[in-house]
């Protein structure tokens, strides 16, 4: 049967977030559930979001500190800017500016974005600032999936930069139900209903499309081959082969590698982003980078045997 898919009704809210029901029918009877928890288990864990990771402020040391001439302490500054809804498209890590002359309110608005990225409406506050004072912030802006705690974040973030609880998940509900008909009057058939609410960083049909594609790349890595035409028997097999498993470890970043903050850094400065890169190189190569010694080799290369069971020519 050919799938229809059908928005019912949509509305946003002032805060920007987006609420549909989304059809799609015609499923075979005992197909809804199956298709419906599917796709709701994808859509809140596996779609992509953009989110501020990180910020530096102008003398500012730690998350404890508090800014002359601003009410808010830095503590609350940094669960202000957690949740703040950015939406548009990036590749790579980010870096938006604020430069703040007070008295007055800082908000969202007051933050130099970079293209092709704009902030949901209405405006987040902030913080408020009390005195002729200058405020200069920088934020580091990138994509993930989940929720990513600041403690984790902050492996992956330059010096310099505070920790922020990165949401990266646009999808806020997810609900289903199943409708029951008949196809004339021979068949039952089912009708998939989805109530989805975003953040306004994507539209619910949108992220069905989204959580769609998912789903098909997982199925579509297997194949079933005939191993035998004479008794027509079938075996599943995981399509793998070498140019395919380099083309993965190219996609797979060091952060993976959960380093310490001395060995990723070092990394970093060589241009070394992802396992493909890491693995041309030696040991011993490693240790001719700057500031590179024998315990963040020894460091790299336990971590790579342990998490992807690879080594270092």
């Amino acid at each position: 049967m050919q799938l229809n898919i059908q928005c019912l009704e949509s509305k946003t809210t002032k805060a920007g977030e987006i609420t549909s029901q989304i059809s799609i029918n015609p499923l075979r009877s005992g197909q809804g559930i199956t298709v419906g928890n599917a796709l709701r288990r994808t859509l809140l864990s596996n779609i992509s979001g953009i989110s501020i990771i990180g910020v530096r402020i102008s003398n500012v040391n730690h998350e404890f500190s508090t800014i002359s001439g601003v009410k808010e302490d830095v503590i609350e500054i940094l669960l202000n800017l957690k949740q703040t809804v950015l939406k548009g498209r990036i590749n790579g890590s980010k870096i938006a500016r604020l430069n703040f002359r007070g008295p007055g309110i800082i908000t969202t608005d007051n933050i130099d974005i970079v293209e092709d990225l704009s902030f949901v409406q209405p405006p987040q506050y902030i913080a408020t600032v009390y005195n002729t004072i200058t405020v200069d912030m920088e934020f580091l802006i990138d994509t993930g999936c989940g929720y990513s705690l600041s403690e984790r974040t902050a492996e992956n973030i330059p010096p310099g930069f505070l920790a922020v609880d990165a949401i990266f998940m646009p999808v806020r509900k997810v609900n289903f139900f199943v409708e029951k008909s008949q196809d004339n009057l021979f068949s039952e058939v089912e009708n998939l209903i989805f109530d989805i609410q975003t953040d306004g960083s994507i539209t619910p049909m949108e992220t069905i499309n989204d959580a769609t594609n998912i789903l098909k790349d997982v199925f579509t890595s297997l194949w079933v081959k005939n191993s035998n035409t004479d008794s027509e028997a079938f075996n599943l097999h995981l399509e793998v082969n070498e140019s395919n498993q380099q083309t993965d470890m190219n996609n797979i970043l060091i952060e993976e590698l959960e380093l310490s903050v001395r060995a990723y850094n070092c990394l970093k400065r060589a241009n070394i982003h992802t396992l493909g890169e890491l693995l041309t190189y030696s040991a011993s190569d490693l240790l001719e980078f700057k500031n590179f010694g024998q315990k963040s080799a020894d460091e790299v290369t336990e971590n790579l045997n342990k998490r992807f069971n690879l080594s270092l020519n």
